[in-house]
């Protein structure tokens, strides 16, 4: 080896690489790539599993039962710390590669980084085809990894060593920018990974990514300022990326200098505490009263970081006044512009401050405010009716465990889920105490992200009571990081709700003319019919079996007792309750678009398509 280089295999070179690059915001630097979780096989064992045995003193190892999760865990971990660290990911080839595509597609969808290094085919062509290879009749270049490409924001085969270089960079460039990040793949061929190159020693140096924090433009700036100032009704839709941004307390200087109210996407929740007068909570379909009735009417909706889903926009039946216009304030041109929006494509706490700045003085009318502190009010008592326990000894429900949760917890802790009824009823309902308590997953809204997240997060934030929150449906997708959170001693509270099946699909179902088919768990009698027993199937054993502590609550006292009970827990514990099936939360405020069938024999469907019509006709689309 000359003074110059180092040889080593592409595999040792790509992790000594991770381990020397940060990001840097606000004169704050985290390493980049903080560690790597790993399934093990043929594809990555003797090339990135060697490596890192390698080089365990530079790069931290987590084993993980499933690569699906193992992204899911990776996810948590950068958006607890705001994307300004991320995990790798590595796999064999074959199913350990496909099964990172869900993962990849959350990350990306949601704007979040993760690196990506599953093992490929033979660049060589020497072993052609091999265990698990996909052959293409005309594709010879073609691997499974292909499926990556879609959903990740950057994706390289390195099919010699040398062609690391750039493209290690590249990936970096990619996880570190705020307006580009998302998954990125590197797809590793098997013989590349162990092969031996000479390596540059600049290669090895540390290297600082600077997290940019770009300012608005001063002409958009002008107009956007205009435009707060004619508005009589205006609304902040408060995104994601108030979060990522850190733009917290910026925000909060915006609502408390000028009056203007602020409802929150799943994403966004939490940007506000819930007791800040101008926080109206969640807005859309799952939104509360007071934000959706204030959407009606608003004469200028301010989106601050939010992409703008169906859910939000209530499939765009929500923003009805006549000349409602758009302020979007975002990171990203391609969010900014939508709705046909003014916009303002800047870092959201920098654009939050100038503009608090350039409104000196500007103050909505008294009689707005009044009226939506008084809607506040008015929806507050919704939420302490939902969440009254009543009785101690009946069976809670679902409202009423989440109202259990929100007495236990801490203004530090965070509380994870993703999909089915819980969202929409912790997006009405919770009372968010501090910037990072409320991590949904709405984006992409995976069942069986909960889990494995929850170590991520937990691993971000060691010390922190972390909280994931899991119907039936979503454990049985995937309890097996339950032994990855022993293993590791993350000491991750799950709380474990039984229903016996789907039930807001089940709910959906019904609305839909759908009859809740194929939305319960049910036993089939030797007949071959359906008896509507529930399934002898105990997921508190299960969850036991895999070495947590389980604490199972029958009624709405003892569940009050175990909540506090795993909270004090300094291993992994679930707390297991069956709830009572009917459904409790408020309704949805807002309309939400699910195309019903046009044309049905059955009278539940017929029903439900005219009541389909009636809401569609009200959808604009704002140009």
């Amino acid at each position: 080896m000359s003074a110059t280089t180092r040889r080593l295999t592409t595999a040792q070179a790509l992790v000594r690489f991770l381990s020397v690059q940060y990001t840097e915001r606000d004169g704050v630097r985290r390493r980049l790539v903080a560690g790597t979780w790993g399934i093990f096989g043929h594809g990555n064992v003797a090339g990135i599993g060697q490596a890192l045995v390698e080089h365990a003193d530079v790069m931290p190892y987590h084993q993980g039962r499933n690569e699906q999760a193992m992204v899911h865990a990776a996810v948590g971990y950068a958006r607890q710390l705001n994307r300004l660290s991320a995990q790798a990911v590595t796999t064999s080839i074959g199913p350990g590669a496909t099964n990172l595509v869900t993962g990849a597609a959350l990350a990306t969808v949601n704007r979040l980084p993760v690196l990506l290094l599953p093992g490929d085919y033979f660049a060589s062509r020497a072993a052609d085809p091999l265990l698990q290879q996909l052959e293409h009749p005309v594709e010879a270049d073609v691997s499974v990894n292909d499926t990556l490409r879609p959903v990740s924001r950057y994706f390289d085969r390195v099919t010699r060593p040398e062609a690391l270089i750039p493209s290690a960079l590249n990936a970096m460039r990619v996880l570190a920018d705020p307006a580009e990040t998302g998954a990125v793949t590197l797809a590793l061929p098997q013989d590349v990974q162990a092969e031996a190159y000479d390596w540059p020693e600049e290669f090895f140096a540390e290297r600082v990514w600077s997290v940019r924090r770009p300012a608005p433009d001063p002409v958009e700036l002008s107009a956007a300022v205009a435009a707060v100032r004619a508005a009589r009704r205006p609304l902040i839709v408060a995104g994601g990326g108030i979060h990522h941004s850190e733009a917290e307390d910026a925000l909060r200087a915006l609502a408390d200098a000028t009056g203007i109210p602020v409802a929150s996407t799943q994403a966004g929740k939490g940007s506000l505490r819930h007791d800040h007068p101008a926080d109206l909570g969640g807005i859309g379909h799952t939104g509360t009263a007071v934000s959706d009735d204030l959407a009606r009417t608003a004469d200028l909706v301010i989106g601050v970081g939010t992409r703008y889903t169906d859910f939000t926009t209530a499939s765009g039946t929500l923003f009805q006044h006549p000349d409602v216009r758009f302020l979007n304030l975002n990171i990203t041109g391609f969010d900014a512009h939508k709705l046909a929006a003014r916009t303002l494509v800047c870092d959201a706490r920098t654009g939050l401050e100038r503009l608090t700045e350039a409104l000196a003085g500007h103050r909505v009318e008294e009689s707005y405010e009044a009226e939506y502190r008084a809607g506040k009010e008015r929806w507050e008592q919704v939420v302490e009716a939902a969440y009254r326990a009543g009785d101690d000894s009946a069976v809670p429900t679902q409202t009423q465990v989440v109202g259990a949760l929100d007495a236990v917890v801490g203004d530090e802790d965070v509380v994870i889920n993703a999909a089915g009824s819980l969202p929409g009823d912790l997006h009405k309902l919770w009372r968010a105490r501090s910037p990072r308590q409320y991590h949904l997953e709405y984006g992409y809204s995976c069942m069986g992200y909960e889990i494995p997240a929850s170590l991520g997060v937990q691993q971000a934030a060691p010390g922190t009571p972390v909280w994931a929150l899991v119907g039936d449906g979503t454990y049985l997708m995937g309890p097996t990081e339950i032994v990855t959170a022993v293993q590791e001693n993350l000491p991750v509270k799950l709380v474990l709700i039984q229903n016996h099946g789907y039930a807001s699909i089940g709910g959906l179902s019904e609305s839909v003319g759908a009859e809740r088919f194929g939305t319960a768990y049910r036993h089939r009698a030797a007949d071959g019919t359906f008896t509507g027993a529930p399934l002898p199937v105990d997921l508190a054993a299960n969850a036991a079996s895999l070495g947590m502590r389980v604490l199972r609550a029958r009624t709405v006292g003892e569940l009050r007792n175990a909540l506090a009970e795993a909270r004090d827990c300094d291993r992994p514990a679930c707390v297991y309750v069956e709830t009572d099936p009917a459904p409790t939360a408020p309704p949805a405020e807002a309309w939400w678009d699910v195309p019903v069938a046009e044309v049905a024999s059955r009278e539940a469907a017929v029903l439900a398509r005219e009541r389909y019509a009636s809401q569609v006709a009200g959808r604009r689309r704002h140009l």
